[in-house]
């Protein structure tokens, strides 16, 4: 692949901080290389990840002009550069970056922060969008690299558990609650406690599931540093797995787990 991060606009860089970090750890790597996301190669990352900033810039901007349009899914949109050889699927995700950009910046002069936007089924806000962006380069950097000190750093940011917690919540479950039999009445309940910050608290019942920021209160269910417990609720392990403790057991870090598979 053709080494592009030199020549990206500024703009880019400052609208997505992460992106200089997965662009240098995608380049490092044979486009056929393993990574940490199960099934996938730092190509398909890399697919994966064109796709996503080709569809955020698409739906922001058509809000934007008037004429809002509904989110496709991941082989709708991926299924395209699928067919690209390595250098234009670089090339198309350089693009597709500097488009969301330039459209998340008109959205920011044009839109109030508070403005509605349908986001696959929920309502998300025009600073999603941006945002979303990076915590899918933190992420898919992470399956790349593993537990490198830049993955660390990028996944301990607050502001990446409150994005996935918040903005994400609600399909970030989906997956995995299907795989928990409840019954009408059943319910499971899991608290992620790190040092220093609000507990994250997972539900799941028969009804639905909530996910949410809570004050620290009696038996977390799994303490960990702030960067694995990010890793955990995207369904990701970190190689060491001292990095985490529970005193909850088998069958419940087993249900939780399952909850917690990410999509």
């Amino acid at each position: 692949m053709a080494d592009t991060t030199s020549r990206t606009s500024r703009q880019l860089r400052e609208t997505l901080p992460e992106w200089a970090g997965f662009a240098t750890a995608v380049q490092a790597r044979r486009p056929d290389a393993g990574t940490w996301c199960e099934g996938w190669t730092v190509r398909d990352v890399l697919i994966h990840n064109t796709g996503n900033a080709e569809e955020f810039a698409r739906v922001l901007g058509a809000h934007l002009d008037g004429h809002p349009v509904v989110t496709r899914g991941f082989e709708e949109r991926e299924l395209p550069y699928r067919a690209l050889p390595d250098a234009e699927l670089w090339s198309a995700f350089v693009t597709r970056c500097e488009q969301l950009v330039e459209v998340s910046a008109a959205a920011t002069r044009e839109l109030p922060p508070r403005t509605a936007i349908t986001w696959t089924g929920r309502q998300v806000t025009p600073g999603f969008f941006a945002e979303h962006m990076r915590e899918e380069m933190v992420l898919h950097r992470w399956d790349i690299t593993g537990d490198d000190a830049t993955a660390v750093h990028s996944l301990t940011e607050p502001w990446m558990t409150e994005h996935s917690v918040r903005d994400v919540g609600t399909p970030l479950l989906a997956r995995g609650s299907t795989g928990l039999d409840l019954g009408p009445t059943g319910r499971i309940a899991g608290r992620l406690r790190a040092p220093g910050t609000d507990d994250v608290l997972v539900t799941a019942t028969g009804a639905g599931n909530t996910i949410e920021l809570v004050p620290r209160e009696g038996e977390a269910t799994i303490e960990s540093d702030p960067a694995t417990r990010a890793l955990l609720l995207w369904g990701r392990r970190p190689a060491d797995p001292s990095r985490w403790h529970s005193q909850a057991g088998p069958e419940a870090l087993r249900r939780l787990r399952t909850l917690l598979s990410g999509y």
